[in-house]
């Protein structure tokens, strides 16, 4: 009988599939912000935008600490070695976005002098003074980043569904805990 691929532990899940909805809800909000005429609910949609970022840097620390504290489970034996230097590869990339992308938002947000309070609780201070140069250029990136992300996204959950349907191995159930309790 062939030996069952160990899970990810509870908190790396919830980490996970929390992450995966705010990034998801982060890039909605986003793309209807930009593309929305200046009104109150442009103001709103990139309220949220910059409230759940903060809130989604703070949670890629934490789970990039329990990473340090608790480390995944290894690959499935299964896999052949491109595919783990591949998958190593995107979520490295993964988590490089993950702070890049609410840092920059903080940036151009500091860039623009724009005050903002998260989530209506507590000030967001300015990491940088007022340059609008430099807020068009952190703009860039943004969007570039953006554009990377989505990419890496569409790739990630692509090989995850390839894994679970065609090939028919654990990797993507490792992450799911109903899943991976009953199989």
């Amino acid at each position: 009988m062939k030996a069952l691929a160990p899970l990810y532990n509870a908190v790396a899940m919830a980490l996970h599939w929390l992450m995966a909805a705010l990034v998801l809800s982060l890039m909605l909000l986003g793309w209807l912000a930009v593309n929305q005429p200046l009104s109150p609910l442009k103001f709103d949609l990139f309220y949220w935008h910059k409230s759940l970022g903060i809130l989604t840097l703070t949670l890629a620390v934490l789970r990039l600490l329990w990473r340090w504290l608790r480390p995944p489970p290894p690959p499935d034996p299964g896999l052949e070695g491109w595919q783990r230097r591949a998958a190593a590869a995107v979520h490295g990339l993964l988590y490089l976005l993950l702070l890049l992308m609410p840092l920059s938002g903080w940036l151009i947000n500091s860039a623009a002098k724009f005050p903002f309070r998260v989530f209506g609780l507590f000030p967001l201070p300015h990491l940088v003074g007022p340059d609008k140069a430099l807020q068009a250029n952190l703009e860039l990136v943004h969007l570039i980043g953006f554009w990377c992300l989505a990419g890496l996204l569409l790739l990630h959950v692509g090989a995850a569904l390839d894994h679970h349907f065609r090939r028919r191995d654990p990797v993507l159930r490792r992450m799911l805990p109903a899943w991976g309790r009953w199989r």
